[in-house]
């Protein structure tokens, strides 16, 4: 018998059940009908934010961000690579610091970009700098638990 996994909708913060064996048939959100697990970054809000890492029974890495970083700015593409070769196993995610400056406080934030890995309530790892994707793929393996 399959295991029901919590995932939290990152457009609508509906929270849905989705077995784990099919996790690969590319769920959708019960209530807007979002696709849960494409392998794609969004960028969400600090009420999703809270929501998903409290919830969540899979990996969402977030990269904690501003417009005005260059390193930020050259790690968007490779952190939208990892999220693609990584998917349906590990979801990925951004949030504007500038925007919301209290998750910047809440989280201990010093300096960007910053990953930051969490699941089921907890914060899992960090890891502060800009990165190609191997290197992120590598420690989501290692300090996140993400499958190979």
């Amino acid at each position: 018998m399959s295991k029901q996994l919590k995932i939290t909708c990152l457009d609508c913060g509906a929270v849905n059940r989705v077995p784990d064996d099919r996790l690969g048939a590319h769920p959708k959100c019960g209530v807007c009908g979002s696709k849960l697990l494409e392998g794609k970054v969004t960028e969400i809000d600090r009420k999703i934010l809270n929501k998903a890492k409290k919830n969540d029974d899979i990996p969402l890495v977030v990269d904690f961000w501003a417009p005005w970083c260059g390193p930020c700015r050259m790690m968007a593409p490779e952190f939208a690579k990892a999220a693609r070769n990584m998917a349906p196993n590990v979801r990925f995610a951004k949030i504007n610091t500038e925007d919301y400056p209290q998750v910047s406080m809440e989280h201990g934030i010093r300096g960007i970009p910053l990953l930051i890995a969490f699941r089921a309530g907890r914060e899992l790892a960090r890891q502060a700098g800009a990165m190609p994707a191997a290197q992120i793929e590598a420690f989501l393996r290692s300090k996140a638990g993400a499958p190979a």
